[in-house]
């Protein structure tokens, strides 16, 4: 299967991820024709929650995305013209309380002229379509507190916990 192809429930990709939604939103497996508009969109996510971010970052995330042996895969969402709109970035982790796999969505952007497309629940959907396929236990995710617009869709689609997250800086 090709990147430009689309992915529906129950079919694979070339990483076995499945899933999309409507809106004309095509959802697919990130590939090499994807990397120029992958990282401008990884770029501006980066400047919506104000992190510093270098070409060699988003380099480095890329040969992760590019490598199939690498945990963290990579969906793009492309507009009916074939256009890069959206991106997630997603993991498995484990779950030991509960004695399973769950699905980590570490990064979710639209770029701002494609909200309201469908891009994020089609991205979303996808991501669990890959949970579900694989027999995960859940997807997670953050966001930050004055996210507002991205959290009335989130609302939407999932439960939001009671969980507070924590960091301890390392580097």
């Amino acid at each position: 299967m090709t990147s430009s192809e689309q992915i529906g429930p129950g079919a694979t990709g070339s990483r076995g991820s499945p899933g999309t939604r409507d809106h004309g939103i095509r959802v697919v497996p990130v590939a090499a024709e994807h990397r120029a508009q992958w990282d401008a969109l990884y770029a501006g996510y980066a400047a919506f929650y104000r992190v510093e971010q270098t070409p060699q970052m988003r380099e480095t995330v890329w040969t992760w995305l590019s490598d199939p042996d690498h945990e963290v895969e990579g969906l793009v969402a492309l507009d009916g013209s074939g256009r890069v709109v959206g991106l997630a970035h997603f993991r498995p982790f484990a779950r030991p309380l509960s004695a399973t796999t769950g699905g980590f969505l570490d990064d979710l952007f639209v770029s701002p002229d494609a909200r309201g497309s469908g891009a994020a629940q089609a991205l979303i959907g996808a991501v669990a379509d890959t949970g579900r396929e694989r027999g995960w236990s859940v997807i997670r995710w953050i966001t930050a507190e004055d996210n507002y617009r991205a959290r009335a869709v989130y609302d939407r689609l999932a439960e939001r916990t009671k969980w507070l997250t924590y960091d301890i800086r390392l580097i």
